[in-house]
């Protein structure tokens, strides 16, 4: 078979050595020049630059991991790609990790275990140089294939004290009891829980349930669990659902904002004062919550500074440094609007 004359390859594409050749400089220096790294004088990567412009090269990082032993590429799985709270989270990863010159590949779990151990057998079969992924709900696969790869990862909106485990976020279950307790603090008694069914959603019903418990208050038959996917129209559902069940609750904790949102419409349709008649109260801090009508009162998680603390811990781990807090908790906030 004739090879292609124009690099020497019989596949016709590309390499670094193409570059390399054509702005007259080594292999090395064309490499650090095109991912900024090292010093390389600045007509050398000007020049390098112009050649890869030239011949329409397009870097190979799958190549390059081989080549170097480590990947360019970094994993990020999420649970759903359709919520704003998880785009907050991959915006600040996008912001630390792309200018050290790494890539992101995202994977949509779509709240599935099965799901999430597919993804992370395909994408760990290609090396990836760091892995992110949400929270600690996973099948034993899963786990074990994130163990056994060697690759460095950090694991985002939970907290768990375990020997070797590297996450970021905020205690689930003490927001979700720090709202509940507030609810009781301004006289609600028939305080109702809705949510769609996720791992974080039923760490905050497990905060709910002790506030109700220690208060006195729980009735089981005030929780209303979903397993639809949270969107602002099954918020509306549930909110009629609820109140038609127990016409008597004065008070409802949604586990995210966008339930929240569709009850506040719901409720506006239904003639349902909001909060003479129901508190009504979310959980995110969405930048919609404060422009419902009545402003919504919510729990705010710094999802920025999650997904920033996590991509800094995580490119610290990739470049083999000691990480000194492999457990960072940001916190929370409970932000009281005229909702609730």
């Amino acid at each position: 078979m004739q090879e292609n004359k124009r690099n020497g390859r019989a596949t016709g594409r590309l390499t670094l050595k193409d570059v390399a050749a054509r702005a007259e400089v080594s292999p090395i220096t064309a490499s650090r020049a095109l991912r900024g790294v090292g010093r390389v004088a600045p007509e050398l990567v000007a020049r390098v630059k112009e050649a890869a412009a030239e011949l329409n090269y397009i870097p190979d990082p799958a190549a390059r991991a081989l080549a170097s032993s480590h990947s360019s590429v970094v994993t990020v799985l999420v649970p759903t790609l359709s919520n704003p709270a998880f785009g907050d989270v991959l915006e600040a990863i996008h912001a630390v990790l792309l200018p050290e010159g790494f890539q992101i590949l995202i994977g949509d779990t779509h709240y599935s275990r099965e799901q999430e151990e597919h993804l992370l057998r395909n994408y760990l079969s290609h090396r990836p140089g760091g892995l992110i992924v949400t929270g600690f709900d996973r099948n034993e696969e899963a786990r074990r294939l994130i163990a056994s790869s060697g690759v460095p990862c950090v694991h985002v909106l939970e907290l768990a004290n375990s020997p070797g485990v590297y996450c970021v976020g905020s205690n689930q279950a003490e927001a979700g009891r720090t709202m509940a307790n507030y609810l009781i603090s301004k006289g609600r008694r028939r305080i109702a829980f809705v949510a769609v069914i996720d791992p974080r959603a039923m760490l905050r019903a497990e905060g709910y349930r002790r506030a109700m418990k220690d208060a006195g208050l729980y009735d089981p038959a005030l929780e209303l669990l979903s397993a639809v996917p949270a969107s602002i129209k099954l918020g509306a559902d549930l909110f009629r659902e609820i109140v038609a069940r127990h016409p008597d609750i004065d008070a409802i904790f949604f586990s995210n904002d966008d339930l929240a949102h569709g009850a506040l419409f719901a409720a506006l349709n239904m003639g349902i004062k909001v909060p003479e008649q129901i508190s009504i109260a979310g959980y995110n801090n969405l930048e919609e919550a404060a422009f419902t009508v009545p402003p919504l009162t919510t729990i705010h998680t710094s999802r920025a500074e999650i997904g920033r603390r996590a991509a800094q811990m995580l490119l610290a781990l990739m470049r083999g440094k000691r990480v000194d807090e492999p457990v960072v908790d940001v916190g929370y906030e409970l932000i009281v609007r005229e909702s609730a």
